[in-house]
């Protein structure tokens, strides 16, 4: 591997200024909110795996609204397990301290999204148990049921669930975007690697303001 001396932040950046293919916008998009879960984004009260931009739950607001004054579903992920965390699978085995994924149980103030989330009745709420929003959930034929082409994924953090979910989005035949101040991680290193990663290969990663022009073109029909 060749090293040129950047941070992930100067690569990312570099990236970023340069004139490349898109993926796009298709007809129909679909926002999913991954995680925006107190355990992860309430640092004062929690032992936490990310903290947010002060600005990210606004962004995620904004997108959410948007969307649903399109007629496009809005769907909000949480990590949660069963009391003995057996549900939780071997990713649960790493670890037994207080921060760890098996020590986030349905029902608890870890599990809650955080309340600064405007949450609408008619979104979705899907409780997922691996990285990936996709995977072993109803996201997909949920997606398939409301002719989804194009999804916008929101969260936390860059490197774990968003990227899991991105990737595993595309794998299945969709237009992933990603607002990149929407989505946030524990350091700043694997965040922009992350970032310039999923720009390079799965998605279009876009400032909010541009990803909310592409929805505003949106009619929902």
């Amino acid at each position: 591997m060749i090293e040129d001396g950047r941070t992930a932040r100067q690569l990312y950046a570099a990236l970023r200024a340069e004139a490349r293919p898109r993926f796009g916008f298709g007809q129909r998009a679909a926002l999913v909110n991954v995680d925006v879960q107190c355990a992860y984004t309430r640092p004062a009260d929690y032992v936490t795996a990310y903290e947010t931009d002060p600005d990210q739950i606004l962004h995620m607001n904004s997108l959410a609204a948007l969307c649903r004054a399109r007629r496009l579903p809005v769907v909000w992920t949480y990590v949660a397990y069963l009391p003995s965390g057996e549900d939780c699978g071997v990713w649960g085995t790493r670890s037994d301290t207080p921060d760890s994924l098996q020590n986030i149980k349905e029902g608890s103030p870890r599990a809650a999204l955080d309340p600064r989330v405007e949450r609408a009745p008619g979104d979705i709420l899907i409780n997922k148990r691996m990285a990936s929003a996709f995977f072993e959930t109803n996201l997909r034929s949920l997606l398939a049921f409301h002719r989804i082409d194009t999804v916008i994924v929101t969260g936390g953090s860059t490197s774990g669930c968003v990227r899991a979910t991105v990737v595993d989005g595309l794998s299945c035949g969709f237009r992933m975007i990603v607002p990149e101040e929407a989505v946030a991680d524990r350091h700043e290193s694997p965040h922009f690697a992350n970032l310039y990663d999923m720009a390079v290969k799965y998605a279009d990663v876009l400032p909010v303001a541009e990803v909310l022009d592409g929805l505003a073109a949106m009619t929902g029909d």
